[in-house]
Parts: structure tokens; sequence; C-alpha cells
């Protein structure tokens, strides 16, 4: 079948305009979760919808064989098609978690790239910044290549690069609050100095939220929550993917600038009557 204009468009920006993470490229900019699913079959189809290369799941709660009498996460999203993240979610504190991450390892015979997160509080799921320095500086000596979801400090955030995280992923409002965009002027200031991927993680309602902060420039958005939690989350995860894909190329044409006032369409001089 021959392609439409369209998708040949497309393809060609996938092709001249990749995420790079950890020196392995992806076309996909749109990152997804794994929780809150009603099922595995849910859970494929909605990573399937949305585009996704990379897929992250809780490696506390997420059953990779462990348990052959339950479903397993490595049927549902194959290892051959899917990068799978692994996560700390659940940790409060950095022991915990470079040891979830090595969990992690062992169960997927020396997988490296990780989402580091340590959270320091149960009501708003906020980073502990602290904690997440002290894992991050124990995982990437230990070789793991470390995506690491922080809070919208460009202070914070530098500092995690400089220790040698692959990506930095601030928040842009509580995880699963689905308030959106909340912190343009700390995102902008976080990927202006970052020479390594930022990515939203956490925050995100609805498409327009997902097309914001690519307009802003982040190289991509993780997800989960906005997607699963919708009334139709397969639905909501082609939305997200076409969202994303707009984003990017808005950012990539340039935004006319803001103005107070007019600025007609159609030249009032040079009229020929």
């Amino acid at each position: 079948m021959a392609l439409s204009g369209d998708n040949r468009a497309m393809n060609a920006l996938h092709c001249t305009d990749p995420l790079l993470i950890a020196g392995k490229s992806y076309h996909s900019r749109l990152l997804t979760g794994t929780g809150k699913f009603k099922d595995m079959d849910e859970t494929a189809r909605a990573s399937e919808a949305a585009g996704a290369q990379i897929v992250t799941f809780a490696v506390r709660r997420m059953n990779l064989g462990q348990d052959p009498q339950q479903p397993n996460l490595l049927d549902a999203l194959p290892p051959d098609r899917y990068t799978l993240l692994p996560n700390t979610a659940g940790c409060y504190n950095a022991e915990d978690a470079v040891r979830t991450c090595q969990l992690a390892r062992e169960l997927l015979d020396g997988h490296a790239l990780v989402k580091l997160e340590v959270l320091g509080d149960s009501k708003t799921l906020f980073p502990d910044v602290v904690q997440t320095l002290a894992a991050a500086k124990t995982l990437v000596a230990d070789g793991f290549q470390v995506m690491v979801y922080t809070s919208d400090d460009p202070i914070i955030a530098r500092e995690l690069e400089a220790i040698g995280c692959v990506a930095i992923m601030p928040l842009a409002a509580p995880i699963g609050s689905g308030l959106g965009i909340q912190n343009k002027y700390n995102l902008l200031e976080i990927i202006e100095s970052a020479k390594v991927p930022v990515l939203v993680d956490a925050g995100v309602g609805t498409a327009s939220d997902a097309a914001i902060a690519m307009e802003l420039g982040c190289d991509g958005v993780l997800m989960n929550t906005a997607i699963a939690g919708a009334r139709d989350p397969v639905a909501m995860a082609g939305a997200m993917r076409k969202a994303i894909q707009a984003g990017r190329e808005a950012f990539l044409a340039g935004r006319i600038p803001r103005r107070r006032n007019a600025s007609a369409s159609s030249p009032v001089d040079g009229l020929f009557f």
C-alpha cells in the first residue's frame, strides 16, 4: 500500500529527528507506563496505540515470570518489540531504589536502562531529591543507565546530569494529578541548559498538555495515568501519540512571537485599489 503524503512526511521526520537515549535511537517520543490498566490485554493495546517504544513498569509490582500462575508482562510487551524500562516506584530511600534496580537487572539478564524515582511523600509523590541524588551516584557508578524522575528545580537537574544520568525527567505537576504543565518557565530553564534528553514525567492530563510539553522543547513525555485512567485508554493513547507528534513538529517549525496588538495576515500597504 502506498503511503500518503502525511505518512511519508512523518516517516521522514522519524528518520531525521530521532530521540537518542543512552546511545540508542527511538522514533517515538511518547513513553508509556503499565500501571492502572484493567488487564494485560488493555496494557498491550494501549502501548500499541501510543506507538510507544519505551514502556516503564514498577519492578516491585509487576510479574516478569516470578509467579508462573500470574500474567507475565513479557508476554504482553515482548522485549524484542519494546525497550522495557524498570522503575523504582514505591521506593522512599536510596538503598531501596538501588536494590530494586539491581533486582531488575537480574530479572532482565543484565538490563542496564532504568528509571530512578525516590519518593519523599506518599500524599504528593514528590521526589526526595537528596535521596535521588544519592541513588543516582551509586547506580551510575555501578554501570546503570539512569533516566531520573526529579523535581522541576533546574539546579537539581544540572546536578543529576553532572552525575551521569542519561535523561532528566522533571514533573510538570504531581504524579497522576492530570493538572497539566504548571511550571513552563522551570521546564524551559532545564531544557535550555541540559545536554541530555529532558522528558516531562508526571502531571499530563490530556492531549493538549502533551502538545504543550513538546512545544516547549521537551524531548519526550512519559505518561501512565492520563492514558490508563481515561474512559477509553486505547483511544486516549492514540490521541496522545498524535499530540506528541504535532507538538514536536510545531517546536521544530518555530512559533510566531506573541504580540499585544494585531498583525494582519494580508498587508495593508501595496494594495491594487
